[in-house]
């Protein structure tokens, strides 16, 4: 995103998505490819997140509240995956590829969630007005006036 301190458009949220998944693919690819997953086959856990957000995320490049929404979805379970990466990255190697490895997918995750926060999620619907609370229980009642079980074997 720009320097600039006006929000982008979801559309220009999106290209930045795509940018950051990039990045975000290319760690899943160097992670995949390494010959240190066959004795720490935990290290895979980043690779199926990051391909699982992907794929899902793909076909709405051109829908950017709906790319938003579905991504809104999926970022807690990437950021999940991207802290487990963290933790099992040192134990399977100290090499300088995965310790950069570990920085760029947090990196990519930390970038997501600055962008969905410029994002929220639309409001739940308002509780229609024919619902109302009791005021000594504190249950769901619908108004006196509606029946309170409607029989639907009575025809007319």
């Amino acid at each position: 995103m720009s320097t600039n301190t006006a929000k982008p458009s979801a559309a220009d949220a999106v290209a930045r998505c795509q940018i950051i998944f990039a990045h975000a693919w290319m760690v899943r690819t160097f992670v995949k490819h390494s010959e240190v997953v066959e004795d720490f086959p935990e290290l895979m856990q980043i690779v199926r997140s990051v391909f699982d957000t992907s794929r899902a995320l793909e076909s709405k490049v051109d829908q950017p509240f709906e790319y938003l929404t579905t991504l809104r979805k999926k970022i807690s379970k990437l950021r999940a995956a991207a802290n487990q990466f963290g933790e099992d990255a040192p134990h399977a190697s100290d090499h300088t590829n995965f310790r950069q490895a570990v920085i760029s997918i947090n990196g990519c995750v930390d970038e997501l969630e600055s962008i969905l926060k410029l994002f929220p999620p639309p409001a739940p619907p308002a509780m229609p007005a024919h619902f109302r609370r009791a005021a000594d229980s504190g249950n769901l009642q619908p108004p006196a006036e509606s029946p309170a079980v409607i029989d639907t074997n009575d025809k007319p």
